[in-house]
């Protein structure tokens, strides 16, 4: 029904944002990822906002989600797609992962860092990635591009220079410079291979 809203963000909490459109408050559900993104609210005027949105109806309810950005929203109606998997279990993921998290965790069957996200067991965790590992992979660009990136460094990388190369793979994956550093420097690079090394550094890091 609703593509987007845009309009004066009257009110936020990292669970909900209110969105004023042509005097209309709307009440939307978000992840703690959405709310970090929105405009600083500490003005004098309320400042504009625009958020994704999809509804869900229910016997007993209507509820409004937004998503500050459409791989936000992809990722929430992949989730809702997996048995199990209600608007509330798929918001807690994306709460804790960003779009790109996300499918890198799918990706790399990293059931952990799934399973952190509040009210997300092992047993759903590992539902999410059974039914979304193949559908990432191959229908996305963000499932191949995160898969990409630690296979094209693992081909290139060279003994000496495994810990530069994973650095970069990080770095390519949105970490910044000191962020994949201080996650290496807890890793020992000399034993392992360079995929495993950036799957050890990923789970630090998330």
């Amino acid at each position: 029904m609703f593509y987007y809203i845009s309009g004066k963000l009257a009110y936020a909490n990292p669970s909900t944002a209110v969105i004023d459109a042509g005097g209309v408050g709307y009440k939307l559900t978000i992840s703690e990822n959405t709310y970090n993104s929105l405009p600083p609210r500490h003005t004098q005027n309320a400042p504009e906002a625009k958020l994704y949105t999809y509804m869900a109806v229910r016997e007993d309810d209507v509820e409004l989600f937004g998503f500050a950005n459409e791989a936000e929203l992809s990722s929430f109606k992949m989730l809702l797609g997996v048995s199990g998997v209600g608007p509330k279990a798929a918001i807690s993921i994306l709460s804790l992962l960003t779009p790109e998290k996300f499918a890198l965790a799918v990706c790399t069957e990293d059931r952990k860092t799934i399973a952190k996200a509040n009210g997300i067991g092992p047993k759903t965790a590992a539902r999410v990635i059974l039914e979304l590992k193949d559908k990432l992979m191959k229908e996305t660009d963000l499932g191949a591009a995160a898969q990409a990136s630690i296979e094209s460094a693992s081909a290139i990388a060279t003994p000496s220079g495994k810990l530069s190369e994973a650095q970069d793979a990080l770095m390519v994956l949105g970490y910044s410079r000191a962020e994949a550093q201080n996650a290496l420097k807890n890793i020992d690079t000399q034993n392992l291979g360079l995929e495993d090394i950036i799957k050890k550094a990923l789970k630090l890091l998330m």
